[in-house]
């Protein structure tokens, strides 16, 4: 009878209805397609983020940081395998990610300098898939930078030779207006043969994780792990990278912690607005309800079943707005990550018991108010 009469009412006032069923189905569609498109959100700002390079040096600790800073790298050297053993360490990956065993030094070719530049395969956790940071360069082939390509005519698939040994050239980096323009980027032995250092380097890039609370100091967090994984070595961060990464990643978590209560505040105010507006509309019938002895629970159960009904319709509508936003325009926005961005059943569920809930909790007030009322007036004032 109750869900009769709720339908009835419904078909009755259709645009009060309707206008309810669409606020809810908004709110859904972009919760839906927020979280939907999140996954590859965070893949995408992961990547972005990384690309933005290096953020820790870790060289040793003897290092003379005046001559550190005169040169661009430590003029000491420390075994290759303390690379090893620091990603062997228990909690490196909680700490660090992406460490790359490096030896570089200025070395002299023909009538010029170039900064030589060996680079190890990069390390990373087991259960990373992504892909490692850095250039990846084969033993006998090299990538250089600006600078020494304009110098010696380089292009790539021509050879550069060093040591008296010819070298593919694979890249010819674009500029960069940094030192970077006169690197040769070398697989580590090759340039650990070349410069006579075997089994040596010099530093290990790295970038933090960025898995610290807002209470934690980065660099007092780094720095202590790494004196209990390689005390004779110790962590310079890129302040400037560290710092550019961390707020890429804030903005977008803030957003999402922003829209969010934005979304519920003014999809529950349209509903709470629709509701009171529904239980003007009503008062004859409210009066009648009374009068003939139903319940105020009964009466109220009317408003908040509408509501129900009105959420699960919503729920529904929402799920397949939002996934279809987030499908049509997600791959648009995070084109990196697109195949992350797929549909997702589960959400399905949640928004068919999220948003019977909050519509019946925004009708809550307003049918309060319906069950309250005075039969007796209401009929003499109609």
């Amino acid at each position: 009878m109750w869900l009769r009469l709720i339908l009835r009412e419904i078909v009755h006032r259709k645009v009060n209805a309707g206008l309810s069923v669409v606020g809810v189905t908004a709110a859904v569609a972009l919760f839906v397609a927020f979280l939907t498109s999140a996954n590859a959100s965070k893949r995408e700002t992961t990547r972005i983020t990384r690309n933005l390079g290096f953020n820790l040096r870790i060289i040793p600790k003897a290092t003379n940081m005046e001559r550190f800073w005169a040169l661009g790298y430590s003029d000491l050297t420390m075994p290759e395998a303390w690379v090893q053993r620091l990603a062997q360490y228990e909690r490196v990956f909680i700490t660090f990610n992406h460490l790359v065993a490096t030896l570089q030094q200025w070395y002299p070719v023909a009538d010029r300098e170039v900064l030589l530049t060996g680079l190890a395969a990069a390390i990373t956790a087991p259960e990373q898939r992504q892909r490692p940071m850095g250039y990846q360069v084969k033993p006998g082939t090299v990538v250089v930078g600006f600078e020494v390509a304009r110098a010696f005519n380089l292009k790539p698939g021509g050879t550069f030779t060093l040591a008296q040994r010819p070298y593919q050239v694979t890249r010819c980096l674009a500029e960069t207006g940094t030192e970077e323009d006169m690197r040769v980027y070398t697989a580590l032995p090759d340039a650990q043969a070349i410069l006579g250092r075997a089994g040596l380097i010099n530093e290990i890039q790295a970038i933090d994780c960025l898995c610290l609370t807002a209470d934690q100091d980065p660099l007092k967090v780094i720095r202590a792990e790494l004196d209990r994984a390689l005390p004779d070595t110790k962590a310079i961060q890129l302040r400037t990278i560290a710092d550019a990464r961390a707020r890429q990643r804030q903005t977008v978590d803030r957003y999402f912690a922003v829209m969010s209560p934005l979304i519920l505040v003014l999809g529950g105010a349209w509903l709470a607005v629709l509701a009171v507006l529904n239980v003007q509309e009503r008062r004859t019938e409210i009066g009648l309800l009374r009068a003939l002895g139903h319940s105020p629970g009964r009466i109220g159960g009317l408003f908040l079943g509408k509501a129900v009904l009105v959420g699960l319709a919503g729920g529904a509508l929402g799920w397949a707005a939002g996934t279809t936003l987030a499908l049509e325009f997600g791959p648009r926005i995070f084109q990196i990550t697109a195949p992350a961005i797929v549909a997702e059943p589960r959400w399905l569920f949640y928004a068919c018991v999220a948003a019977p809930a909050f519509a019946a909790l925004a009708s809550f007030l307003p049918a309060m108010r319906a069950v309250s009322l005075d039969p007796a007036v209401v009929l003499r004032d109609n």
